[in-house]
Formats: C-alpha cells, structure tokens, sequence
C-alpha cells in the first residue's frame, strides 16, 4: 500500500512538473513572439520617420536619414537573404555568421547616426560625413556582396536541379513512348522466331505408296440375292 503511494505521489510529481515546464515554455514563446513584434513595429515606424526626414529635410539632417535608411535597409534585406537561404543550404551558414560580425559594425554605425541627429553643431556633424559615408558604404558593399552571392547560390542550384529534373522526365518519356510500342515489337519478334522455328524443323518422311495391283485380278464372283447358299456337303 505504502508502495503504491509513494508511486502516485512521484507520477503526481512528475505531471505537475512537466505542467509547470509546459507553462514556461509557452508563456516564453509568447513573450518572444510579442517582443519580436513590438521590434518589428519600432523598426517600422523608424523607416517610416527616417523617410520622411530623408524627403523633408536638407542639409546634414536629411543627409544622416538618408544614410541611415540606406544602412538599415542593406543589412536588413542581406539578414533574410541569409537567413532563408542558410535553412536549404547549410554552407550559407558561414555566411550568416560573418554577417553577424558585419552587423555589429552596422548597429555601431546606426547608432552613431542616430545620435549626430540631435547634435545640435551642424557643422561639426557636417565636418564627419564624410568619413560617415565611407564606413556606411563599405558596410553597405559587403552586405549586398554577401546578399547577391547567396541569390546567385541559390539561382544557380535551382537552375542544376531544373536541368536535372528535365533530363530525368525526358528519359521517362522516352520510357513511356518504347513501353507504348512493345506489344508490336512483341509480335514482330514472335513472327520471326516461328519463321526461324519453322526453317529449321526437319521435313516429314512421306508416306510409302500403296503397291501395283496385280495385272489380271480375278474378277470377283457375283452374289444375287435369289440365289441359294451352296451346302456344305457340295464343297470340295
């Protein structure tokens, strides 16, 4: 009895906890799934001001919006480049991880952007665009370089297996067009194996003729049915 309890209790024990780490688990997931999309709604609204600042604005204002933008869209499109293409080719996986290293510059970058956005000297900000322009546009090169070697990737294993895939159904059609035909081949064959059957068959022994009859058979004595069978004792 005391057995049984105890193995209830640790069962007991073990639901609730596997309860309890189901409820984790999925109120973790939520939680990401929500801050994934608040970010993804902050990321939004700030394109969004970026370009109108980037339109609305002259001078270093609309310069460092513009710059930003340009960056932010970059690294963006090369991250879901990578990251859909690293799920069907696992060699893109290094690719991702050297863009990693790329986006730490970019993040270092945008940020240093952000905050020349309220500075209030415009000439001093206007004095550092031009080394702002070529950090963002070596960081901007290397991840379209990146983006655009992945597409390629991507076209041209989609481009092998399309002629894989048409060199296969062409050989089954090829398939498909004998299989159509072998019954005729089947009966040409067969016709032409009974020819050869028949060419080599030995020819039949003929059939020994009957013997000349003699050349005066006796004529045979004709039996009238009024006549009388002839007595035994007449024979001889």
């Amino acid at each position: 009895m005391e057995a049984a309890l105890i193995i209830f209790a640790l069962m007991l024990l073990t639901f609730v906890g596997l309860g309890a780490y189901l409820t984790v688990k999925a109120v973790g997931a939520a939680k990401r799934g929500v801050e994934r999309t608040v970010a993804q709604a902050r990321r939004s609204v700030e394109d969004t001001t970026l370009r109108a600042k980037s339109f609305g604005q002259v001078g270093v204002a609309g310069a460092l919006a513009q710059l930003r933008l340009d960056l932010r869209t970059s690294m963006r499109a090369t991250q879901q480049a990578l990251a859909e293409g690293a799920q069907a080719d696992a060699s893109l996986r290094e690719s991702l991880a050297l863009f990693e290293r790329l986006s730490a510059h970019g993040h270092e970058l945008d940020g240093e952007l952000k905050r020349l956005e309220q500075e209030p000297d415009r000439q001093r900000t206007a004095e550092l665009m031009p080394d702002l322009r070529e950090r963002a546009a070596k960081i901007i090169q290397a991840a379209d370089s990146l983006r655009w070697a992945a597409r390629d990737r991507a076209r041209r294993f989609a481009e092998d297996e399309i002629s894989l895939l048409s060199e296969q159904i062409e050989m089954e059609s090829g398939a498909l067009r004998d299989w159509s035909r072998e019954p005729v081949d089947d009966l040409a064959a067969a016709a032409a194996e009974w020819d050869a059957a028949q060419a080599t068959a030995p020819a039949p022994k003929p059939t020994p003729a009957p013997p000349p009859a003699a050349l005066n058979p006796p004529t045979p004595t004709m039996q009238y049915p009024w006549q009388k069978a002839p007595r035994p004792e007449s024979a001889g």
